[in-house]
């Protein structure tokens, strides 16, 4: 089990359930538009929420930016140690850094001391396009050796300032190469891993390389929270994760739907209809099973476990709870008549 720390109130590692963060794309310095996302985030399901910290206005406004959240605030920072500490004058609940590029040790040490005192945790974030260049020369690229290298160097660094609430993260946008580093992280050290794929793309590509190295990682037992990087709306990260999750049977908050592919006896038109169950559904915070079938041979037989679902015919459908036809629905009404179900339970 690996070493918990404590991002606001939020538990991370040591058994603790594995936790959702997200970015926000916004500009920090510009408050009203930074807390609106989070707040839509928030709603979502966010539990964790990092902003970047390119300059002093954006530091500035950290104090500002949590007095109107609820959940924990997270400081992305390069380069300039004087932000890492503003932020912390701030009250920030976590900061991410790559203590490598922050300067000499004694910058370092001063980040240390200053999160130590704040009670603040630091997350060791080593990514596959920013590695040192001994490193790159040492194993040929950017390997799985390479970013475990390079991690568990800056954790020896933040030790030697006796600095141990450290959360590590080794993402690449190779799924293979990013679920090897967090394998050997695993093996090496105690702290807990913030998982994920960086630069996976948009929605269509990027859920598919989140879902084989990040869920692949959860169903080995190793991760401890993780952000779906997406090239969208953060709020679809959030989606993302949730079903990550709930797909590596380590989350039982939302419906889990399931859907037939279609074939020759479908006699409605089943895809959108499933695309709009799933839609309508996002913000259900709800941990049941929901059908969503083409026709009888595929409803409430073959969905018998399903908590409630709809099965289509010619011109109407059928409504089931586990396995138990309700009723006959005309087509037009089947989505209607499933939310209101659902209402119900």
């Amino acid at each position: 089990m690996t070493k918990q720390i404590l991002v606001g109130g939020v538990p991370v590692g040591g058994g603790a359930p594995v936790s959702i963060q997200s970015m926000c794309n916004t500009k920090t310095h510009d408050v009203p538009a930074t807390v609106d996302q989070i707040l839509r985030l928030e709603e979502a399901g966010c539990e964790i929420i990092r902003v970047a910290v390119p300059d002093m206005a954006a530091a500035e406004a950290i104090g500002a930016i949590k007095s109107q959240i609820h959940i924990p605030l997270v400081a992305d920072i390069h380069f300039d140690y004087k932000l890492a500490l503003a932020c912390a004058a701030q009250g920030i609940d976590k900061i991410r850094i790559n203590p490598g590029n922050i300067g000499s040790e004694d910058r370092v040490k001063a980040v240390a001391d200053a999160c130590r005192e704040g009670k603040i945790p630091i997350r060791i974030g080593v990514n596959g396009g920013s590695l040192e260049k001994e490193l790159l020369k040492k194993y040929g690229g950017a390997t799985s050796e390479a970013l475990a290298e390079s991690a568990l160097g800056h954790a020896a660094l933040l030790e030697k300032f006796d600095f141990t609430d450290i959360c590590i993260s080794v993402k690449c946008s190779s799924v293979p190469v990013t679920m090897g580093a967090y394998r050997l992280l695993r093996e090496k050290c105690p702290y807990p891993l913030h998982l994920g794929v960086t630069e996976a793309g948009t929605p269509s590509m990027g859920m598919v390389k989140s879902a084989m190295g990040i869920g692949g990682l959860l169903c080995l037992g190793i991760g401890d929270t993780l952000r779906v990087t997406l090239t969208a709306d953060p709020v679809e990260e959030i989606y993302a994760a949730k079903r990550i999750l709930l797909a590596a049977g380590l989350r039982q908050e939302g419906p889990n739907i399931i859907a037939c592919p279609t074939c020759g006896r479908t006699n409605i038109d089943l895809i959108p209809m499933a695309e709009e169950v799933e839609r309508r559904l996002a913000g259900c915070r709800k941990p049941i099973t929901v059908a969503v079938m083409g026709c009888a041979v595929n409803g409430p037989g073959e969905a018998a476990a399903a908590d409630v679902g709809i099965a289509g015919g010619k011109g109407e459908g059928l409504l089931f709870r586990k396995g138990t036809i309700l009723r006959k629905v005309p087509q037009d009404r089947l989505v209607d008549a499933l939310l209101e179900e659902i209402g119900k339970l």
